[in-house]
């Protein structure tokens, strides 16, 4: 299908960059696509801006969506490319198998993602900034029968993004959350899901009202196994090996991170070991007493590689290491953000080089 262009003829002035705050500033175009009659139709980028849907539209009472969450970064050259895209278009198809909703066509996802940051490249914050990239995906039939719908609505949007963290990076301070859960088998934990963080956002409140940067998810079974940090994965580092929760095949509770998996490469290219098996709290703890566990670290896009400074569980704090971010993380850190920035001949592959062309 051909995508047909309607230029902004009246784009936003690019923002101060050291401004920025994260998922506050958007670029001046948007993708949009609707599912209509069994199939896909008019492909266009438009303006970004409101579009309208009925009060009844079946997202807004059964929760029917899903997104994806990816950044482009601009080299010193003002060159723009997109780190391993063709993974977030995979998983947003999976997420939209689980969520019963039609997958998208990876090609004409990715000449979208193309065509998107090609023209608004001004856009695309120097180092240490980027461009955030969100994909969604919406029931939008105006029907109130608990159904899937029939119609849906796939945009893209995009804006640009600073730091994370404001004021650098800081160990984090975590709570192990006992009473609430993230997800449990056979439900929905490993799609890209609205619902999934509209269940945490409760917990991540209370949290951070008594003091706590953020919590760690157990299973919902036996509350005893270490699954995510929030919304990122988690990885506890060890001598000779780094350790985090399985993603599916092996469970279907946890969100397969991109970031994770390049950080799961880079460790064994480090010499460690990556084990993916439930890392149990109680062994965590007994592990950040004794110094068994070298370091923590948490993983997203967003936020890239984290540190873990303590840990919150059954009334007493649990430091890990110095507390400090520990040698191991800083590198990992400092790797996948050079490997971001185009600064490293580590993965080229990981970078997927958008032309400019795409827009003539």
């Amino acid at each position: 299908m051909d995508i047909r262009i309607d230029r902004n003829s009246n784009p936003p002035t690019v923002p101060d960059w050291d401004s920025l705050v994260f998922g506050k500033h958007y670029a001046p175009h948007m993708f949009m696509l609707n599912w209509r009659d069994g199939e896909w139709h008019d492909p266009r980028v438009v303006p970004y801006g409101p579009f309208e849907m009925s009060p009844a539209a079946k997202v807004l009472h059964y929760a029917q969506e899903i997104f994806e969450g990816m950044k482009a970064y601009k080299k010193a050259d003002g060159s723009v490319h997109m780190f391993r895209p063709d993974q977030n278009v995979a998983r947003f198809n999976r997420s939209a198998e689980r969520m019963c909703m039609p997958t998208v066509p990876p090609g004409l996802f990715m000449e979208a993602l193309e065509i998107l940051c090609a023209m608004d490249s001004d856009f695309v914050p120097p180092k240490p900034g980027s461009l955030y990239i969100r994909p969604t995906m919406i029931g939008d039939e105006p029907s109130l029968g608990v159904a899937s719908s029939s119609t849906f609505l796939f945009y893209i949007i995009t804006g640009p993004v600073g730091t994370y963290f404001k004021g650098g990076v800081k160990p984090l301070y975590l709570k192990a959350e006992t009473e609430y859960v993230r997800s449990a088998p056979g439900g929905v934990g490993f799609a890209k899901t609205g619902g999934n963080y509209a269940a945490a956002l409760l917990p991540i409140k209370r949290a951070q009202q008594e003091g706590f940067d953020q919590i760690i998810w157990l299973d919902a079974m036996t509350r005893s196994t270490v699954e995510e940090m929030g919304a990122m994965n988690i990885c506890f580092v060890y001598e000779d090996r780094v350790v985090t929760a399985p993603t599916m095949p092996d469970s279907d509770t946890i969100l397969a991170g991109v970031t994770r998996d390049s950080v799961g490469t880079l460790v064994q290219e480090m010499d460690l070991a990556w084990v993916q098996e439930p890392p149990v709290l109680a062994q965590v703890l007994a592990d950040a007493e004794s110094g068994a566990l070298k370091e923590a670290f948490a993983c997203g896009t967003a936020a890239i590689v984290t540190p873990i400074g303590k840990i919150h569980a059954g009334g007493k704090d649990f430091t890990i290491g110095d507390g400090g971010e520990g040698a191991f993380t800083l590198k990992l850190r400092e790797t996948v953000g050079a490997i971001h920035a185009g600064e490293s001949a580590v993965h080229p592959e990981w970078l997927h080089h958008v032309s400019r062309g795409t827009t003539a």
